[in-house]
């Protein structure tokens, strides 16, 4: 179902052509940093045709090396390795930004029965992780958080890997061409956890469909759509919108193979409502709406990753204990249409949907006429 190239099109022979047209799904799996992502998540979605991906943030250099040499060890299929691409050190927080947050929140923590985490400044190992994935030359490398230097891009590409970066804006879709990006992954406002944008805040909160529009009609290179994706006429929109697969996150968190809480699938699993919140890490992200972020959203300040830091054991505990107000229940605007199915059965089941409403939409439209008033 992947459409083909046309002779003649940029970056043709591409990597991420490549492997976008050898897909047997349109189905790209998000890397769902912070707990759901497992290597087995990722080697299910890629066997059953799509494109599986392992997530690097939070985890040290050396643990993407084991997450690899695993997967490899169990699937012969392409996959990716997602990275944060870090802030510059001197957009780091002052602690006047957020010393009375973390002050507000030592109840939230004496309540828990923990210690609220050390607020500091990092890089997750960016250096590292580069040198790691120079050695293992993985088929795709994908960014958040930020546009890599093209410097970074060209390594990457000089082994062979497919650089993807994700945009929330379509002047972050051309900063990202211009450094070099073989594809974007063009994220809504829809879509659960962290935004992908490049700066902190002030961002317009583009819809995934106008977004798709806008950025196919400014870039040149292959689009992949998230936010909000949880079903086959989802995926069949984006596709007929222009891009080259789906990017699902939310709709595989409640898969056995996902590393996702209980707490939260729990949460998942109901019509509960979502919003933007800065609350658990400082920088913002969409989760279903619970007391913590009733309590504290207002309050929280810019200020990532020092805030992440911050309430980490909180969130931990609320796992442990099984508490859905403490914790961050990252999901996209569709959470409810997640399903208990294994991860094959969900990919394969969102393609086939895709297809058949593909199908449907071309039957109803092939009797009606070319012009005119439609009633």
């Amino acid at each position: 179902m992947p459409r083909r190239v046309r002779r003649g099109d940029v970056r043709a022979s591409s990597v991420t052509t490549v492997i976008l047209d050898t897909l047997d799904i349109p189905i790209v799996l998000a890397p769902l940093a912070g707990g759901p992502a497992t290597v087995d998540l990722a080697v299910a979605v890629s066997e059953a045709g799509g494109l599986g991906f392992l997530a690097s943030g939070y985890r040290t250099a050396a643990d993407l090396r084991e997450q690899v040499h695993s997967f490899r060890a169990d699937s012969a299929r392409p996959f990716g390795v997602n990275l944060f691409t870090p802030p510059a050190q001197a957009s780091a927080a002052p602690p006047e930004r957020y010393a009375d947050y973390v002050q507000r929140l030592a109840g939230e923590a004496e309540r828990a029965g923990v210690a609220l985490g050390e607020p500091r400044f990092d890089d997750d190992d960016w250096d590292a992780k580069l040198e790691a994935l120079s050695e293992l030359q993985v088929p795709v490398v994908s960014f958040v958080f930020g546009c890599p230097p093209a410097a970074v891009v060209a390594r990457l590409r000089a082994t062979g890997a497919s650089v993807w970066v994700t945009i929330t804006s379509p002047d972050e879709a051309r900063l990202a061409q211009d450094a070099g990006a073989d594809a974007l992954v063009v994220q809504g406002y829809e879509a659960g956890g962290h935004r992908g944008s490049f700066a902190d805040g002030g961002e317009a909160p583009y819809g995934l469909l106008s977004l798709l529009q806008l950025v196919a009609a400014s870039v040149r290179v292959p689009l992949v759509a998230a936010g909000g994706l949880a079903s086959g006429r989802g995926v069949a929109a984006v596709l007929a919108a222009g891009a080259r697969a789906a990017q699902v996150g939310t709709a595989f968190m409640r898969c056995p193979e996902a590393g996702t809480a209980a707490v939260h699938r729990a949460a998942l699993a109901t019509p509960a409502s979502t919003a933007i919140t800065r609350a658990f890490t400082g920088k913002p992200a969409r989760g279903i709406v619970n007391r913590f972020m009733r309590d504290h959203d207002a309050s929280a300040p810019a200020a990532y990753p020092e805030i992440h830091h911050v309430t980490a054991p909180l969130r931990h505990a609320a796992r442990r204990s099984g508490d859905p107000d403490l914790v961050n229940l990252w999901a996209g605007q569709a959470h409810e249409l997640a399903t208990e199915e294994p991860a094959a059965v969900v990919a394969r089941r969102l393609a086939g949907e895709a297809r058949d409403a593909l199908r449907e939409a071309a039957r109803n439209d092939g009797g009606r006429p070319s012009g005119g008033r439609r009633t």
